[in-house]
């Protein structure tokens, strides 16, 4: 009995040592993962932020289920709530990081706006029809490509919404349809012919200096029973969402560099297409526009995704706020526990509220 007692009492030791080293294993992994090359402000008052007002909107962050949030102001980080290194599902922010690349070539003269994918020869199975073929680039970059066939990542209200096949011509009407979206990764790959994620990597993540992207964090998901144009998929953390942030907010300059257009930053961060159903935003190319107060007012557009993923960007603040909800956690899938788009801007609303007036 008492051999028993002892053998339960050193497996119950061993079990604290193997925990305690576990410990702090991820205590200074995740220390060494926070260090950082953005600059902090030394404290959110002296950066003309009223600290007290920025506790009430922590507190209103931690009642819904964002895991992460960071505002960037004058090229600062203002604050950083939850885990900003860990690179989880982007959802369709994936889009606006794809209007980027498009923009840079287009403006190279590799890829006209204007081309129609019976020019271009894309298909799909089934066939398009001659109408589908006369949609262009531009109504692909606006969700008005009149295509309504499946596509992969739909979800079941995007399958829900979508329009019958032949109910209108291209241009005509809006409706957002991951069968145009994932047809420009396509399109993009193949008059490139070069690859999404690697030039991504080359033209905008490692000159901006993302700190956690990379190319395993990328792939491309082919649902061949829906379309055989494949999603193109990535990861990537809160604060690297903000560095792509920043890259907008200083008109696609870093560090002296144009990386991005002038021009292509201001036309697809402009409205193209009204969206009745959404009473603050239209919708550009592959970003959303505010076009209703009080966000209006600031200029604001944004790279939004499912479940409460979003970059929005505020010019006339020199502001950059992310909010991320990890989709990849293994609870996920149980629970469901998304960020819903009034609960996102809520939250940005009352970190609004906190910035003093000069």
């Amino acid at each position: 009995m008492i051999d028993l007692f002892n053998k339960i009492i050193a497996l119950l030791i061993i079990i604290i040592i193997i925990l305690v080293g576990l410990f702090i294993y991820v205590y200074y992994s995740i220390e060494s993962d926070q260090t950082t090359t953005w600059e902090f402000h030394d404290s959110v008052e002296e950066a003309g932020w009223n600290p007290e007002a920025l506790e009430q909107a922590r507190r209103y962050y931690d009642s819904i289920n964002s895991t992460a949030a960071m505002v960037i102001h004058e090229g600062k980080v203002l604050f950083a709530w939850g885990d900003v290194t860990k690179s989880t599902n982007a959802h369709s922010v994936r889009k606006s990081f794809l209007s980027a690349l498009i923009g840079i070539e287009h403006y190279k003269g590799n890829l006209s706006l204007e081309q129609t994918l019976g020019q271009l020869e894309i298909d799909d199975e089934p066939p398009l029809n001659p109408l589908e073929k006369q949609a262009q680039v531009n109504h692909l970059l606006t969700a008005t490509s009149g295509v309504y066939l499946p596509a992969g990542e739909e979800s079941w209200g995007m399958r829900r919404a979508r329009p019958n096949r032949g109910a209108y011509s291209p241009g005509e009407y809006y409706y957002y349809n991951n069968w145009d979206f994932n047809v420009l990764g396509t399109i993009y790959n193949e008059q490139t012919e070069r690859d999404v994620f690697e030039d991504f990597k080359t033209k905008i993540a490692d000159p901006i200096g993302m700190e956690d992207f990379e190319l395993s964090h990328t792939n491309y998901k082919y649902e061949n029973r829906r379309s055989k144009h494949p999603s193109y998929l990535f990861r990537m953390s809160a604060r690297d969402f903000a560095r792509f942030g920043q890259l907008y907010l200083q008109k696609g300059q870093w560090e002296g560099e144009q990386l991005i257009p002038e021009q292509w930053i201001e036309e697809s961060t402009s409205p193209h297409q009204e969206v009745t159903s959404n009473g603050i935003f239209d919708y550009g190319y592959l970003w959303w526009v505010a076009t209703e107060s009080p966000f209006s007012d600031l200029k604001m557009y944004s790279a939004v995704g499912r479940y409460g993923q979003s970059i929005d960007i505020i010019p006339e603040l020199d502001l950059v706020f992310v909010n991320r909800v990890d989709s990849n956690r293994l609870t996920f899938g149980i629970t469901r526990s998304s960020v819903n788009d009034l609960q996102r801007l809520q939250l940005l609303q009352l970190i609004l509220d906190a910035k003093r007036s000069e």
